[in-house]
């Protein structure tokens, strides 16, 4: 009976049928949510496909940008510094650009970008020349932290390269915030 409720209990672990901790409203954290048990092979197949399909699109991705990253080529980022394409701008100074990430990975997800690209693609191609605008981007996501209320905790990612999904060959730093962020986040 012990190895059935281990395996009854890791099967609804995998599938999300445990229901989320509520010390003031039950006692049990691991009570089975039925409607949730009731879940298809075929619904858990596609949703795990699903899962795997969105992490290798975002790879195939990356890797088409990688390959277009030292063309000189305008990038997005540089038509929205243009306003050729509208963006919800958060901060912006002579030096940075900060608006919303169209596909926000946190309540609050605010991308921040050197208005000159300079030659700086992506943190790994940084030269000395660069140190004044890469301090002034962390600055500027301070700025943005405090504008979103996000002060308190909030984390900054930068993606350099392909193997880190690096979609956009303009050097650029994710603020992220607006709940519990993960330890390890890879």
């Amino acid at each position: 009976m012990a190895a059935f409720t281990s395996s009854l209990l890791r099967s609804a672990v995998t599938i999300g049928a445990l229901a989320p901790f509520n010390p003031l409203k039950q006692r049990n954290p691991f009570r089975l949510l039925h409607s949730n048990f009731n879940l298809s092979t075929r619904q858990c197949t596609r949703r795990a496909i699903s899962s795997v399909r969105a992490t290798h699109d975002e790879e195939a991705s990356a890797k088409a940008a990688a390959t277009e990253a030292n063309t000189g080529a305008p990038t997005i980022f540089d038509k929205i510094i243009s306003k050729e394409i509208p963006s919800s701008i958060v901060y912006e100074d002579e030096k940075v650009l900060a608006f919303r990430d169209i596909n926000p990975q946190a309540p609050v997800h605010v991308l921040v970008i050197p208005k000159l690209r300079d030659g700086l693609t992506e943190l790994g191609k940084a030269e000395a020349r660069h140190e004044d605008i890469l301090g002034h981007l962390l600055h500027a996501s301070k700025i943005v932290a405090e504008k979103e209320g996000i002060i308190d905790g909030f984390r900054v990612v930068i993606n350099s390269g392909a193997t880190a999904c690096q979609s956009v060959y303009h050097l650029h730093l994710h603020v992220l915030g607006g709940r519990q962020m993960k330890w390890p986040p890879g």
